[in-house]
C-alpha cells in the first residue's frame, strides 16, 4: 500500500433491520461483530476510527477514536464519511461498515491501486452482482464538497460520488461484501464458513 489511508469503520446506524440493536456490538461467532471488521482492516490501513452515535464508550474499549456524525439525526453513511474525512490525518479514508465481517484482506489495496492509475478521487466496490458504495476510499480535500452536499439536505451516496471523480473496482468474490443486517442473516452466516482470501 503506497497511499497513507485511514480506516473508517461506519457504526452509526440505527440497526432498525436488527431490531434497533447497534449492530456493531451484536455477537458474531463469540465477539462483537465489529472486532472481526477492525481485525480485517487494521492490518491495510495507517490507522483506525469508528465512527458511532450511541455507545460509544462500548466502542471506545477497542482502542481506537470514536467519533460521532457532525450532522444530526442519524443521517446515514455520508455523514459518517463527513466525520472522518474531517478528523482523519492522512490523505485517504476508506470506509468499511460495521456489519461486514468477511471483508477483503486486499480491499485498501486493490482500491488504492485504482486511484493511482487514474486520478480518481473516490473508488469503491464492484461486485459481478452490485455494487457497493459504502465500501469507498476517498480523498480527504472532498471534505468541503461533502459538506455542501450534506447541508443542502442530500444523503444518497450514489448521487454524490456521481458528482466527483469516482470509479467502480472489481472484485470477484460477493461473500467477502455479504453484511449482516437482521438477526436471520446473523443465523444464517454463524454457520457458514468464511469467504476464500484472495490474492
Amino acid at each position: 500500500m503506497s497511499l497513507a489511508v485511514t480506516g473508517l469503520v461506519l457504526a452509526g446506524g440505527m440497526g432498525r433491520r436488527m431490531n434497533a440493536r447497534d449492530k456493531g456490538l451484536v455477537r458474531f461467532r463469540g465477539r462483537p461483530m465489529v472486532a472481526h471488521v477492525i481485525d480485517r482492516l487494521r492490518p491495510q490501513v495507517a490507522a483506525v476510527i469508528i465512527n458511532a452515535n450511541r455507545n460509544t464508550d462500548a466502542y471506545a474499549a477497542f482502542g481506537y477514536p470514536v467519533v460521532a456524525d457532525r450532522f444530526d439525526g442519524f443521517a446515514g453513511p455520508l455523514a459518517g464519511l463527513y466525520t472522518g474525512l474531517l478528523v482523519a490525518e492522512t490523505p485517504w479514508v476508506v470506509t468499511v461498515p460495521c456489519d461486514t465481517p468477511f471483508l477483503p484482506d486486499d480491499l485498501v489495496a486493490r482500491l488504492s491501486a485504482a486511484v493511482e492509475s487514474t486520478g480518481a478521487e473516490i473508488a469503491t466496490v464492484r461486485t459481478d452482482a452490485q455494487t457497493h458504495p459504502v465500501f469507498a476510499l476517498v480523498a480527504r480535500h472532498l471534505a468541503p464538497a461533502l459538506f455542501a452536499f450534506l447541508y443542502a439536505g442530500g444523503r444518497k451516496i450514489d448521487r454524490w460520488f456521481g458528482e466527483q471523480r469516482a470509479i467502480e473496482v472489481d472484485f470477484p468474490d460477493e461473500s467477502a461484501f455479504a453484511n449482516i443486517n437482521t438477526p436471520e442473516d446473523l443465523a444464517q452466516h454463524e454457520s457458514l464458513a468464511d469467504p476464500p482470501d484472495r490474492p
